[in-house]
């Protein structure tokens, strides 16, 4: 075991005792199956698609001023980095079952840009755009697929990114759950 990960699991560890991780566990049940449901079902209305669209939007006037294609790639990269900075947001504030909800939201993500880069070459969604202007590039993904020569790609491409999805979540699922049982385990020791 890396001692990186060695000094996160001790730190996970120690936070957990005298929390209460029955308060926890009904929430947390709630949520991975939220997740899942997206990530099963990605037309699914859910609160995270409105957020992370956001995101994206956002993603593009920030990151706008780097040229064209990273102010296109923008919109997905500060979409994937949201969860990535709440993630150390809350790792300096010691909360590490935050985190493991991080890595959920990270597989909302995942499960959205999956579909919009799985429609690159049919650009069949119907898209949003700040304020309504007509934007330049109308589709990112085929855009930034084209602009790599991987255009005929973009249903591998898609693939990759349900995966690292169901991986987050995965990632989710067992932090969460190992953190649930080290909090009731602890507590029930103290008492």
């Amino acid at each position: 075991m890396s001692p990186v990960f060695a000094t996160l699991r001790d730190e996970a560890a120690a936070w957990c005792r005298g929390k209460n991780g029955w308060i926890r566990l009904p929430f947390f049940i709630f949520f991975v199956f939220y997740v899942a449901k997206i990530l099963i079902k990605p037309a699914f209305c859910n609160v995270f698609a409105s957020l992370n669209l956001a995101f994206h939007e956002a993603g593009h006037v920030f990151f706008s001023c780097f040229g064209k294609f990273f102010g296109i790639l923008g919109g997905t990269l500060l979409e994937c980095l949201m969860p990535f900075f709440l993630g150390i947001h809350f790792y300096r504030q010691r909360e590490f079952f935050g985190i493991a909800l991080c890595f959920g939201w990270v597989a909302t993500v995942f499960s959205g840009v999956a579909v919009y880069c799985g429609d690159a070459r049919a650009e069949s969604l119907p898209l949003v755009t700040l304020f309504g202007m007509e934007p330049e590039i109308a589709h990112d993904w085929n855009y930034l697929l084209g602009q790599m020569g991987i255009l005929r790609y973009d249903l591998a491409v898609a693939s990759l990114f349900r995966v690292l999805g169901a991986a987050s979540l995965i990632v989710c699922l067992v932090t969460g759950i190992w953190l649930i049982r080290r909090m009731i385990m602890t507590r029930n020791a103290d008492a």
